[in-house]
């Protein structure tokens, strides 16, 4: 997955060098001249200085709450965070009724990432100065830092509703809106931000991130390129104008952007690990894992680039370093909420697993659950009872499978069982290799009932039956690089075989192609479950499809499959090959450039006029 920087303006504003205590008649002049000079060398910048003046005033008079308060402040400014809260909670406890005390606790506790405390500071500071604009402004920030998105844009709300020229509000409510996928109000948020600052990059910045994330590259490129106009040394930008380039499939453009990203800010782990990913994409696998293991370098717990460095090991065929680091996905924000957590412990190959029982759990789609539920033939061989939790629509399916003593669904309650492990780790579990995949073909049957009742349904056989799959599940990121429409299909198919729709969940314009296209079978409304798919592809002679369940379905039931592929594949499908090696009835059809479909198409137009 690639990185995109959002860019939040931060804490400011009430961090304020004025004075709020009344000067007491007994306080020695000599006592406010150190105060006072104090005050000067913080507003210049002098810090140490400050410092120093600000430590003397309080040897002499050690209750003077102005000077422990900025005293906090320079801590909070030079990032010694418990001093600053130490001297900004005395100096609250000598005058608890100043707002800009209780408002820069906030800003110190925030840093200390004690998100709660910090709002309860806040919401003291507000209460006791209703108007503080700043006040709700960094309260937005932490409460977006919290995710709890709606409290920040309200937030944000209250501050531009007290100072309506505030361009940083509007830029940072704009975020907020963007995560909750809100995005023609965060467009307009940052819109708002650049009409009153023009020169403000930040925004650019972050309109071209929401620009792209609703697919108007266009416009998006346009936006990181005037936010490089306005900062040419944003490497924030480049890094992200790289990423929308790569969207349009401007890869060499995209990895130029990126490497500029890179030159000005070398600690950039990001744009190291978008390097990578273009690189990947171009098939230069040992620079893209180099780019990898340098954003990796810079920042060792950075889940991304361990992810993707699998993938690319992966797609090499370095599968014994490929599984290593594929277990760093529970480390990426998309998977921490699909992984479950067992007290039972996890599997990885040992201990030994004879008479004990494990939990073997589907964790990502129909598709990897039929390609890796393979190994749980190679877990009972271990004489483990093997207990199999998967998606709901493959438990039929699965249910009588060689190897399982018990399969359920996720949300049913689980029996007993010792040990744990989801099925994707498994080859990391076994240390596959490409040369020792599990092969044994077919391990899927569709059900002889359900097979006999298709079998009725279709009647004699005159042509060679073909099943047909062009679109996979349109929410994962590549989709739209790996479907097709069936309209540009059927371009392509001959007519010396019966056509079989295999395809569940088409879009409207595929459905009406299939309306006018009569000559093509359709049953999805007979395909409740995988086991029904199952019965009616056990009746083809091949199945076409794209990279999607319906391939790994058909090729473990042994039929003959043909698998359409984009030029930059999934690592399953490795490259420079036509077979696979985890199913030996696969046969890969591969774009030989970018988006060239139709030497695909051509390709298998003539292997279909040769089916008899």
């Amino acid at each position: 997955m690639r990185a995109d920087n959002q860019k939040s303006t931060k804490a400011g504003g009430n961090l304020s060098l004025v004075s709020s205590q009344a000067r007491a008649p007994e306080l020695v002049a000599q006592t406010q001249d150190l105060f006072e000079q104090g005050i000067v060398c913080h507003r210049t910048g002098r810090l140490k200085e400050a410092q120093d003046l600000y430590e003397q005033t309080l040897l002499a008079q050690p209750d003077h709450v102005d000077a422990m308060h900025l005293l906090g402040l320079i801590a909070y400014e030079t990032a010694n965070f418990d001093l600053a809260e130490h001297l900004m909670q005395g100096a609250i406890t000598l005058n608890p009724n100043n707002s800009s005390y209780h408002s820069n606790l906030g800003n110190v506790l925030k840093a200390k990432h004690k998100y709660d405390a910090a709002i309860v500071s806040y919401d003291s500071a507000i209460q006791l100065t209703p108007n503080s604009t700043y006040t709700y402004y960094n309260r937005g920030n932490t409460l977006h830092i919290q995710k709890k998105l709606e409290d920040a844009v309200a937030s944000f709300d209250q501050a531009i509703a007290i100072s309506t020229d505030f361009a940083e509000a509007y830029n940072n409510r704009g975020n907020a809106l963007k995560d909750l996928k809100k995005f023609d109000q965060a467009i307009a948020s940052y819109i708002a931000a650049i009409q009153i600052k023009p020169e403000y990059a930040e925004a650019y910045n972050n309109l071209g991130n929401a620009l792209k994330d609703i697919k108007k590259f266009d416009e998006a490129i346009g936006s990181y390129s005037t936010a490089i106009q306005i900062k040419p040394d944003y490497a924030e930008a480049y890094n992200n104008l790289g990423n929308a380039l790569k969207e349009q499939r401007q890869i060499d453009k995209a990895i130029q952007s990126y490497s500029r990203a890179i030159d000005l800010n070398p600690d950039c782990f990001e744009a190291f690990n978008n390097r990578g990913n273009g690189l990947k994409e171009l098939k230069q696998l040992s620079g893209a894992i180099a780019s990898y293991d340098k954003a990796i370098e810079i920042n060792p717990n950075f889940a991304e680039a361990y992810w993707n460095k699998s993938l690319a090991l992966l797609l090499g065929g370095d599968y014994i370093n490929g599984w290593k680091f594929y277990e760093w996905r529970w480390q990426r924000d998309v998977f921490i909420p699909l992984k479950r957590d067992f007290p039972q412990p996890l599997w990885l190959g040992t201990p030994s697993l004879l008479n004990k029982s494990i939990l073997l759990y589907g964790e990502q789609g129909f598709g990897d659950t039929i390609q890796f539920i393979r190994y749980a033939k190679l877990v009972s061989d271990l004489g483990a009872k093997v207990i199999v939790e998967v998606q709901k629509p493959l438990i039929t399916l699965l249910t009588d499978l060689d190897g399982i003593a018990l399969a359920t669904y996720k949300g049913e309650k689980l029996p007993e069982f010792d040990f744990q492990c989801p099925l994707m780790s498994l080859p990391f579990a076994f240390k596959t290799t490409v040369d020792t995949i599990p092969t044994r073909n077919p391990y899927l049957f569709g059900d002889i009932a359900k097979v006999a009742l298709w079998e009725a349904k279709l009647g004699p056989k005159i042509k060679p039956r073909v099943g047909l799959a062009w679109s996979g599940n349109r929410s994962h990121k590549n989709d739209h690089n790996r479907s097709i429409s069936l309209k540009q299909l059927l371009l392509y198919l001959p007519d010396n075989c019966q056509y079989i729709s295999l395809q569940k969940g088409a879009t409207f314009d595929d459905g009406r192609t299939l309306q006018a296209n009569p000559q093509v079978l359709n049953f999805a409304d007979e395909l409740h479950d995988f086991s029904d798919t199952a019965a009616l592809t056990q009746l083809l002679d091949c199945v076409v499809t794209v990279d999607t369940s319906v391939a790994h379905l058909a090729a473990a039931l042994g039929r003959k499959t043909w698998i359409l592929l984009p030029n930059d594949p999934d690592w399953r499908w490795l490259l420079n090959r036509e077979d696979s090696p985890w199913y030996p009835t696969v046969k890969l059809y591969r774009q030989p450039v970018p988006g060239d479909w139709f030497t695909v198409f051509t390709r298998v137009r003539e292997d279909l006029l040769t089916l008899k």
